[in-house]
């Protein structure tokens, strides 16, 4: 493809070779580049692609954008285009080098701090039981029609971002929703991205941080960028930072929620617990009416689940599909239920932090547990804040709390615990703490009793153990599973394996 093809509509200046040079391939790691190749400068907070620049020449690069003159001599052949963002540039030429896929494709893109991975899937399964093929970019994976890949970032960068959606394109996809992280939008990853739907789940505070974003206010900014563009904005209404992120919005606003205005409204919201299964039901009033059951715990999937709701019907999506997704959805490592006892919940999340453990456990409170168990612990070269404020959430709102190991990486076990038990100390809450999680979590259940909830918390849909710079294989469901065949089942309270079976 033409480099004049490429970086028509940008903002641009030669500052050396032509513009009518042939481009094969596009490249923002030096490694990879080849003969032909357009290189990205890109200026990280790690490295700056500047300072590649006589590299990739030397490997055959014929052109790079950069945000800066290079000082260096440039071969004749050599064409160098200086833009005020490579980050941009690079989601918008990726955009046309595979030829502007999200334009062949209808594109949902899903904001928040929480719930964005829940109401993927649910909208994913709500699109492909109405026969529209729809990919999905997301924390957990990629699924772009042909297989499953492991996904390394929420929202990829936008030379992968393009390339998949181009390869969704090939495979005869018709639609993808997509998470779309605050990084993601800060740092032009989805440049070039033409969004059709946009939705806000909820805002609290999160991602805030020296490697992230400044302030609460710039996090909100960037998130509320996704509604700059895209045609369709749908937003909880019940969320406290409403107003601020339809504000500025340039897209027709749809709305979801409790209230009685909200486009896609929950009336008469109920929680219900049948053999050791958690959930929720409601009237959906507004736009459509129905009688809604969600077999996921928490008023959170009361708002998960009017997104999709939202989305499916402006899709054209029938009802009574919907329905029944909702009654049978399941999200890997989100209130996960694994039901092996019609006495006790057992479920996998990600909770992972103290703001999402405390929302986990509030909502699981909600339904009156004789017993709320918790089983988590902290990973290692992080903060020792996140060990004590998850210390003190699990105290405070769990009736025990079971202390093990997560992905302690360079640190020793031990000594993470020791950390989570200082938070712990601010509460009354009792504990026991086993490092072994395969052993914690054989402990939670041959300890369960009848009318327990215990979350498994921290892992979520993550299959392996990070030990000293290597990822060993663990996956919580095959512990579970390893329990159960190697222990006594008559021993286990209600025991009734469905999961399994």
């Amino acid at each position: 493809m033409k480099l004049f093809n490429l970086i028509d509509g940008l903002d641009y200046e030669v500052l050396c070779g032509s513009t009518d040079t042939n481009i094969n391939d596009i490249k923002n790691d030096s490694r990879k580049v080849e003969v032909g190749d357009l290189f990205f400068c890109i200026s990280g907070a790690v490295s700056d692609g500047h300072r590649y620049a006589g590299d990739v020449i030397k490997k055959g690069a014929l052109a790079l954008i950069v945000e800066k003159e290079l000082d260096m001599e440039i071969p004749e052949d050599v064409t160098v285009i200086k833009v005020s963002n490579s980050r941009y540039a690079m989601g918008m030429i990726s955009s046309k080098f595979y030829g502007e896929p999200s334009k062949k494709l209808t594109v949902i893109g899903i904001t928040g701090t929480k719930g964005k991975t829940t109401t993927t899937y649910m909208i994913r399964e709500m699109l492909e039981s109405a026969g529209k093929k729809t990919g999905l970019i997301g924390t957990i994976e990629i699924i772009d029609g042909e297989k499953k890949i492991p996904a390394k970032n929420t929202t990829p960068e936008s030379i992968v971002l393009h390339k998949t959606l181009k390869d969704m394109v090939e495979n005869g996809l018709d639609a993808v929703v997509m998470e779309v992280s605050s990084q993601g939008l800060m740092l032009d990853r989805v440049a070039g991205v033409d969004f059709d739907y946009g939705i806000f789940t909820n805002l609290s505070k999160d991602h805030i941080g020296p490697n992230e974003h400044k302030t609460f206010e710039e996090y909100m900014m960037w998130k509320a960028k996704l509604f700059t563009l895209c045609k369709v904005g749908i937003f909880n209404c019940d969320d406290k930072y409403f107003e601020d992120m339809t504000k500025n919005a340039k897209c027709e606003i749809v709305t979801y929620g409790m209230k009685d205005t909200s486009d896609y409204a929950a009336d008469a919201y109920k929680l219900y617990n049948k053999d050791g299964v958690l959930g929720i039901e409601y009237n959906l009033k507004g736009k459509k009416k129905a009688d809604i059951i969600v077999d996921l715990p928490g008023e959170f999937s009361v708002h998960n689940s009017l997104a999709a709701i939202a989305i499916a019907d402006l899709l054209g999506v029938d009802m009574e599909a919907v329905k029944d997704i909702l009654k049978t959805i399941k999200v890997r490592g989100r209130v996960e239920m694994i039901p092996i006892s019609d006495e006790f919940t057992i479920m996998i999340d990600y909770a992972h932090n103290a703001m999402a453990l405390e929302s986990l456990l509030t909502a699981l409170k909600a339904y009156k547990p004789k017993r709320l168990v918790t089983l988590f612990g902290c990973g290692g070269n992080r903060s020792k804040d996140r060990r004590y404020e998850m210390g003190e959430v699990s105290g405070k709102l769990s009736d025990f709390t079971i202390i093990t190991s997560d992905n302690p990486r360079d640190e020793e076990p031990l000594e993470i615990i020791k950390d989570i038990k200082i938070g712990m100390s601010k509460t009354d809450g009792r504990y026991i703490e086993i490092p072994d999680r395969k052993e914690a979590i054989k402990y939670a259940i041959m300890n369960g009793k009848s009318g327990d909830v215990i979350v498994l918390a921290g892992k979520g849909h993550e299959d392996y153990q990070e030990i000293k710079g290597i990822k060993h294989h663990m996956d919580e469901r095959d512990l579970i599973k390893e329990i159960l065949e190697e222990e006594d089942v008559t021993k286990i309270c209600g025991y009734n394996n469905r999961y399994f079976a």
